[in-house]
């Protein structure tokens, strides 16, 4: 990413990798290991996104992604999910990290 994250943050990004690793998972690979790795470009993008609460450009940026790169249809209700998730993420870590 280039740039360093402050603990809030650098939280943020593990729950969006989590996230798009479990939940979105277009290719069903969350129970793989050695695929822990699969969604890892995507995620500076969506975390970006998330940073500047732009939720429905997350969805939005996912469905491309799987229907124009990973060449499957999108399932919009995981991406409905995806979505909430990283808004309560992003809500919760906004208040732990109160100043």
């Amino acid at each position: 990413m280039g740039q360093k994250l402050s603990e809030k943050d650098k939280e943020l990004y593990a729950r969006i990798d989590e996230v798009i690793h479990y939940i979105w998972d277009p290719i069903g690979v969350a129970g793989n290991a050695q695929a822990r790795d699969e969604y890892y470009s995507y995620l500076p993008r969506v975390f970006s996104l998330a940073k500047n609460e732009q939720y429905d450009e997350i969805g939005k940026y996912l469905n491309e992604i799987t229907e124009s790169h990973i060449g499957v249809k999108p399932n919009l209700e995981r991406s409905k999910n995806v979505i909430e998730a990283i808004e309560d993420w992003k809500l919760y870590l906004d208040e732990k990290f109160q100043e």
